[in-house]
């Protein structure tokens, strides 16, 4: 029997999931995918995965979907107009169903899991420092991931730009 609050948080990160995909404004779906980032951020915690949730609360919840709303609001984009399209949605809800059914599967019948397999040797040694020690998660960041972060903070910094300099009304010639 599963823990009542994963599933009520797992039911809360599907419900902004499906807001997110649902929704024809693009503030509410920001919103959705806001509330489907905290519920990640809750399981985290459920999993005493604090530095993880922390971060995720942060990063994802905070700096990017801020991000995110600053670009719809000065892009400025209209809600979608139109009927719904309810094959797209009908295909999507068939596929939903179905990956629900095999999950309540495995749930049922737990012999058809398999094993993960060896654990790898970099988290064998001792899981609960790597995964709770910020200190460690900081100096592999800096070492051995230097490059790719440096390059992500480059390309969010391009697209504000970018974002920016499209969002500036031409001026009027004078």
């Amino acid at each position: 029997m599963p823990d009542p609050l994963f599933v009520f948080f797992a039911a809360l990160t599907l419900g902004g999931a499906a807001l997110l995909v649902a929704s024809r404004h693009p503030v509410t779906s920001a919103m959705g995918m806001i509330l489907a980032l905290l519920g990640i951020a809750a399981e985290f915690f459920l999993l005493d995965a604090y530095f993880l949730g922390v971060l995720q609360v942060l990063v994802y919840a905070g700096a990017v979907m801020v991000l995110f709303l600053f670009i719809i609001m000065l892009i400025d984009a209209p809600a979608a107009g139109g009927a719904y399209p309810w094959r797209r949605a009908g295909l999507g809800l068939g596929a939903l169903a179905l990956l629900g059914a095999g999950a309540l599967l495995l749930a049922a019948e737990p012999s058809l899991a398999r094993a993960a397999g060896p654990t790898p040797p970099e988290l064998a040694a001792t899981p609960e420092a790597l995964a709770t020690s910020a200190k460690a998660f900081g100096r592999t960041l800096w070492t051995k991931y230097t490059l790719p972060l440096q390059l992500a903070g480059l390309l969010l910094l391009a697209a504000l730009v970018g974002v920016v300099s499209l969002s500036k009304a031409p001026r009027a010639a004078e």
